[in-house]
């Protein structure tokens, strides 16, 4: 009988009797060499091209090694092809550009995708490849209760749910990144949306003035661009009022036409011993400043006139 050889990694099997006086170069070259590269030794991919990992039995081959480098610096994704068996690879994505490469099995299996910068660990689940951990959040869907310690790259691809307890810090001066998306920066402009602020101390701040225009002879107040607001009284106007919401407040800048004496009618407000104000007669010059706040019910009013 003749030497025969593992069917995953491709190690000599000597057969009792065979290798009389020569079994020592068997036994080095084509096991103990062959198991070093398969622990620790590296494939390294220097060209940008599709590639199929040679394999053979008792020599050295691109598949058996531990580790896949990856250094070419193309564009377009590009495909290794490894044995479809069990293998586990380190597969590490250090291209000088952009590019992804995925790894597959012969048929081929779908794979999985490493992003540039990235380094993964690839096992063979039994029908595909698998990535079974990386540096970095691609493609995973959730993390489940604390991430300590992790400093995650780019989520470059999938939904990332955040679900349990999670403590998101940073000493840095950058700004939190999710999926491409800057969630806030430390120093730059930001829109918040529907949020809730529990007892913060604003140091500064601005309120958006909306410019309504002509007031007309009727005018419906919305809240949605700003709570300063401004209007020319051009005709005696009906101020048809917003939902008393809660909480919610604004302020109405009301300033004189040419003509002038123009009257103002707010609906659905109480005002101070139940007397509406009157506006400042005065054409051109003449300023009111009306403040409402909402208690969810009623629309409540106060004001302070003739402005010079």
């Amino acid at each position: 009988m003749t030497t025969a050889y593992t069917s995953l990694l491709g190690l000599a099997l000597p057969v009792t009797g065979e290798l009389s006086g020569t079994w020592g170069d068997t036994v080095n070259n084509s096991i103990t060499s062959l198991l070093d590269s398969a622990v620790a030794g590296t494939t390294t991919l220097s060209s940008d091209a599709d590639v199929t990992l040679t394999t053979t039995t008792g020599s050295s081959n691109q598949a058996r090694e531990a580790v896949i480098l990856w250094t070419a610096g193309g564009t377009v994704t590009r495909t290794i092809t490894a044995p479809a068996q069990s293998k586990t690879y380190i597969v590490i994505n250090k291209t000088s550009s952009s590019q992804s490469i995925k790894l597959v099995g012969v048929g081929p299996t779908t794979g999985v995708t490493v992003v540039a910068s990235e380094s993964a660990i690839c096992a063979w689940n039994g029908l595909d490849f698998v990535k079974v951990s990386s540096n970095v959040a691609s493609g995973v869907t959730t993390f489940q209760t604390s991430l300590n310690g992790l400093t995650p790259s780019t989520a470059s691809s999938g939904a990332v749910t955040l679900a349990g307890t999670l403590g998101i810090s940073s000493g840095g001066t950058g700004a939190i990144t999710l999926a491409g998306a800057s969630i806030a920066t430390y120093t730059g402009t930001e829109t918040l949306t529907n949020k809730t602020l529990t007892n913060p101390t604003v140091t500064n701040y601005v309120e958006t003035v909306v410019a309504i225009g002509n007031s007309g002879t009727t005018q419906t107040l919305a809240l949605t661009n700003g709570t300063v607001q401004t209007v020319t009284m051009t005709g005696n106007c009906t101020f048809t009022m917003p939902t008393a919401t809660a909480g919610k407040s604004f302020i109405l800048i009301c300033t004189q036409d040419a003509t002038g004496s123009r009257t103002a009618v707010f609906t659905s407000v109480k005002w101070p011993a139940g007397t509406a104000p009157t506006l400042t007669t005065t054409a051109t010059t003449g300023v009111d400043i009306i403040t409402f706040v909402a208690n969810g019910t009623n629309w409540y009013g106060t004001y302070a006139q003739a402005f010079a």
